[in-house]
């Protein structure tokens, strides 16, 4: 971070790059993950948005993809599997000033945490949640996830997969996100994008993200997305459309579409539904109401 000093001694702010979100810790994944795309842009969104490192919390669970947080220069939180939602809520709503930013996998998101995921968007909270999804178990060496294809070959379906995989993009419409999108993690300047638009939207943002795993996942590789993927913004698409928005979302073939499929810009989250958080600003700044003596009492026994 770099500061600038006045006549008058007031220091000031200057504008961050992306090295400045660059984490103390240097990330261990496969050499070729589709990660570190999405962990560079998010760090040049953050830096284009002119977010400071202190204004930011970043929420994961467990997996690959959900080690981001140790990478990436903010407060974080690495949480239990399929969980980082919840945490990421309780947050949220206790200083809604912080931007919450919430990363993990297909498998962390979709499957043990599906269900955080579906109330999640149904409550409309204001988070920025990107999934990394590789379509199958990574950290567990290779099993598969609920994004897996029909028919794929796996350690835990050596004869092909007989489960139907599930659409996030459309499942979060129809559970009531208000801002969806989908991207490549080999565009960097595309999902940039994408992820500042998602974290200024006020609501509850899904941007799923192709991340190839290059180790265990060799049906969907980098050149598999290259050959398929085709931006949305080409095409003009209504993102006001919820109906077409989940058509584009179940093409599967030849074209795979990217971009921003639904928004409903002017839909109040949570924290905008709720009087409280409007008054004398984020919960946790606010007075407890209570003695010092209580709220030792109240440590105590929680210890």
């Amino acid at each position: 971070m770099t500061t600038t000093q006045d006549s008058a001694g007031d220091v000031g702010v200057v504008a961050l790059t992306a090295r400045d979100f660059k984490g103390a810790v240097d990330p261990d994944w496969c050499p070729g993950c589709g990660d570190f795309g999405v962990l560079n842009s998010l760090q040049r969104a953050c830096a284009g948005l002119g977010l400071q490192p202190h204004q930011i919390l970043t929420v994961s669970g467990i997996g690959c993809s959900s080690n981001l947080p140790g990478y990436f220069n903010s407060y974080g939180m690495h949480t239990l599997h399929g969980r980082s939602l919840a945490v990421a809520t309780g947050a949220k709503l206790a200083n809604h000033e912080l931007t919450v930013i919430v990363t993990g996998g297909d498998g962390d998101g979709y499957g043990i945490g599906g269900n955080h995921f579906t109330h999640t968007a149904r409550r409309n909270i204001d988070l920025t949640y990107i999934v990394m999804n590789n379509q199958i178990y990574g950290l567990t060496t290779g099993q598969i996830s609920p994004t897996s294809r029909d028919g794929m070959k796996t350690k835990s379906t050596p004869f092909g997969s007989v489960e139907m995989p599930i659409n996030p993009i459309t499942s979060a419409i129809m559970n009531g996100a208000t801002f969806v999108a989908r991207a490549y993690s080999g565009d960097v300047r595309h999902l940039t994008d994408l992820m500042q638009q998602a974290i200024k939207h006020k609501g509850f943002a899904l941007v799923d993200v192709f991340s190839p795993c290059v180790t265990f996942n060799l049906d969907n590789t980098h050149n598999f997305f290259k050959d398929r993927v085709v931006k949305l913004e080409d095409e003009e698409h209504d993102t006001g459309d919820w109906k077409l928005a989940c058509e584009k979302a179940m093409a599967w073939g030849d074209t795979i579409y990217t971009g921003v499929f639904f928004q409903t810009p002017d839909t109040p989250s949570l924290g905008r539904r709720e009087p409280v958080l409007d008054e004398g600003g984020p919960l946790a700044f606010r007075p407890l109401g209570l003695s010092e003596e209580q709220a030792q009492n109240i440590i105590r026994r929680m210890m």
